[in-house]
């Protein structure tokens, strides 16, 4: 199976370093200044055709301390070709990777054997054509299902989405109380609105 161009596509948008500066200067009671990173992997983990992105945040206040690290495969469904997914693997020790966005060269050891598949997080990606070579991409749980996983003894559940244009991209993530089913943290007011920085296309293994 070979990589379309609408998910190597959907990888050059995703690829940078982003914030949300103007929405956190706009409504600061609702959302914190943050800074994102999302880094296309120097490594090949998976055997499939796929892009891989390594992606975390920070608190634009404490960059030197960046959280949720995690990997984002972009890969066509084995189901159904034509579409895409987003597979979510987390880190089996995330000081390892801390500070990766910044600084690529923590990612070029690493092994499949550092990463966990996360089960129930698979997003499908919807792709919306705006004119030639130009798209807008949205990615979402299915009906019904939610992201939960266990990490440090402890449960988490997150509700999962994004979109990705040019050069803006919009986070859905939401963390999810595993005792009310209700929405704790993340976009609990409508998404994260990101507005790309950097650049890291080139950055990109095909």
């Amino acid at each position: 199976m070979t990589i379309s161009p609408e998910l190597i596509a959907l990888a050059q948008y995703m690829a940078g370093e982003f914030d949300n500066r103007e929405q956190a200067l706009a409504d600061p009671a609702w959302y914190v200044h943050l800074r994102l990173w999302q880094r296309p992997l120097p490594v090949r983990l998976f055997s499939e055709p796929s892009i891989a992105l390594f992606a975390e945040q920070a608190n634009i206040l404490e960059l030197d301390k960046p959280y949720r690290p995690r990997i984002v495969q972009l890969r066509h469904s084995q189901i159904a070709p034509g579409l895409i997914e987003a597979q979510y693997y987390m880190f089996n020790d995330i000081t390892a990777v801390k500070g990766a966005g910044c600084n690529p060269d923590l990612l070029r050891k690493l092994t499949k054997e550092q990463i966990q598949l996360l089960p129930g997080c698979t997003l499908s990606v919807a792709v919306e054509n705006l004119a030639s070579n130009s798209y807008r991409f949205r990615a979402s749980l299915p009906e019904g299902t939610r992201c939960g996983f266990a990490y440090g003894g402890q449960n988490y559940q997150v509700d999962l989405g994004f979109e990705a244009a040019g050069e803006e991209f919009f986070s859905y993530d939401k963390g999810i109380s595993p005792t009310t089913g209700k929405a704790i943290w993340g976009a609990l007011m409508g998404p994260f609105r990101f507005v790309k920085r950097q650049d890291f296309a080139a950055e990109i293994c095909v």
